[in-house]
């Protein structure tokens, strides 16, 4: 198996950014604007203030990625998990919002 380069992180940084899609919060957003400038201080700086969110834990696992130390394979793993958890919770509000909305129109009177 091959050591990490530059090139393969940034192959599965462009994959995990797909898959965090466009921030929600303006919390969110201040992370990815300092993520794509390259200022992970900041990065980790608002996952460390926003502990429940899983889309700026994500950037900030893959702000260190970049550093390609022995640690990158764990890095990378944990920046994709907390990715997935994103849209987990994303796809669970969804349902939530859809169930919501079902059950009113249901219990709505004719």
């Amino acid at each position: 198996m091959q050591d990490w380069t530059l090139d393969a992180v940034e192959r599965v940084t462009e994959s995990i950014l797909r898959v965090l899609g466009d921030p929600l919060e303006s919390h969110q957003a201040e992370a990815l604007t300092a993520f794509k400038a390259g200022d992970y201080a900041t990065v980790r700086r608002v996952a460390a203030v926003h502990l429940g969110d899983s889309f700026s834990r994500s950037l900030a696992y893959l702000g260190s990625a970049y550093k390609l130390t022995p640690n990158t394979d764990t890095i990378v793993a944990e920046a994709c998990r907390a990715a997935a958890d994103h849209a987990r919770d994303l796809t669970l509000q969804s349902l939530g919002r859809l169930v919501a909305s079902t059950l009113a129109k249901e219990l709505t009177p004719a």
